[in-house]
């Protein structure tokens, strides 16, 4: 146990932490690793691989992010804007890099071999993204002659042009929906609520024009006709598992379902848990958003205000997407479940995301007025 009156690092971390944050992201990976016990065997059976490759892989890939969430959590909030400075340059330069050298992969581009590891610089691009946004809005509150907003802008054009360069709409929209989410926070007029809702109405449908599979995913979505096989297999998972599953390894539609390790392991956990566990995952990611919302609006600083909303709108964003296509609510596209889907990039960049959270949240010492003593008079002098 940790005493408070120890002055180290670790306990000045352990004091200052909030740890409701701490125990829902350590539960998330938790489960993580159980559903890929639950999920992965099967693909990795049906591709030619021993049963519990992905398993092994999404441990190995679960230690250093939670090494990394860890160690991020120490820093100061300035030390979080130079990480995340420099990460966004690295992620930018991959990115371009990934347009000539990356693996194609379904007519995109958005994986890259670094040193034998597979890296998807998008993943790692998003929070760095959202906290050099807070910074430049931050910048512009604290001095409107700094043209913060327009660089935020700025840098939004480059990261949507190397998105739909790919292509990787998906990740468009959810990088669009997180910045536009932010500048609302940040005291966006309402004209420009206008103009940049009219924006993004006319890039959705140029999107749909231009792109044939965001028609046909979109199509297959309002029509239910063509094929959707993955999404059906996703409802009739989470059928016949009930309020309370099937049990652990009982599942049998995880058998035919393609990504049931990734874009669909939500449907595993119906199918093997219950309804019950979907609700528990559900309620883990509100919680994340709604607390880190809530302690947001009652941050003094504007920067700390505005990377906190951003990193849980993200995740949030990020999670209703995943459930959504699950059971049906939203197009097909594929988007991992934070800490629950298998993939290394997108777990690591995840640590990284809600390390920048707890590093932003730790409770800052208090600054309290010098006490000051009125001075006796003459008289009391004298008596003195």
């Amino acid at each position: 146990m940790v005493s408070r009156t120890d002055r180290s690092p670790v306990a000045n971390w352990w004091w200052t932490i909030d740890r409701w944050f701490l125990a829902a992201f350590l539960m998330l990976m938790g489960l993580g690793v159980v559903l890929s016990f639950a999920a992965s065997p099967a693909v990795a059976e049906r591709i030619g691989l021993s049963s519990f490759h992905f398993v092994t892989r999404q441990i190995v890939y679960m230690l250093p992010a939670l090494v990394v969430m860890i160690g991020i959590s120490f820093l100061s909030p300035r030390q979080v804007r130079r990480f995340a400075l420099v990460m966004l340059a690295g992620a930018l330069v991959l990115m371009v890099v990934t347009l000539f050298a990356g693996m194609e992969v379904k007519g995109s581009r958005r994986w890259l071999y670094v040193f034998g590891v597979s890296v998807q610089p998008s993943e790692y691009l998003k929070p760095a993204f959202v906290v050099i946004c807070a910074w430049l809005f931050h910048e512009h509150a604290r001095q409107p002659e700094i043209p913060g907003n327009l660089f935020a802008m700025l840098l939004l054009g480059l990261v949507i042009a190397l998105l739909v360069a790919q292509p990787d709409l998906g990740q468009t929209m959810l990088v669009l929906g997180t910045w536009g989410a932010m500048f609302f926070i940040a005291g966006m007029p309402w004209l420009w609520i206008a103009v940049l809702g009219a924006l993004g109405a006319g890039g959705a449908f140029l999107a749909y024009t231009i792109f044939p599979h965001v028609a046909d995913r979109i199509d297959r979505f309002l029509t239910g006709e063509g094929d959707t096989y993955q999404v059906d297999m996703s409802i009739e998972a989470i059928t016949r598992g009930g309020w309370f599953g099937r049990g652990p390894g009982e599942g049998t539609v995880k058998r035919i379902l393609p990504d049931s390790h990734t874009d669909f392991v939500f449907a595993v956990a119906g199918e093997e848990f219950g309804i019950i566990l979907c609700l528990i995952l559900l309620g883990l990611f509100a919680f994340v958003v709604l607390r880190g919302l809530t302690k947001a609006r009652r941050e003094d600083d504007d920067f700390t205000r505005y990377a906190v909303s951003g990193l849980v709108i993200l995740f949030g964003f990020q999670s209703i997407i995943n459930m959504g296509v699950n059971v049906r609510m939203l197009p097909a596209k594929g988007m991992t479940l934070p800490f629950i889907s298998y993939g290394g990039s997108s777990l690591i960049a995840m640590a990284i995301s809600m390390g920048f959270v707890l590093a932003l949240t730790r409770r800052k010492p208090e600054k309290r007025r010098p006490v000051t003593y009125a001075q006796p008079s003459g008289r009391e002098a004298i008596a003195n």
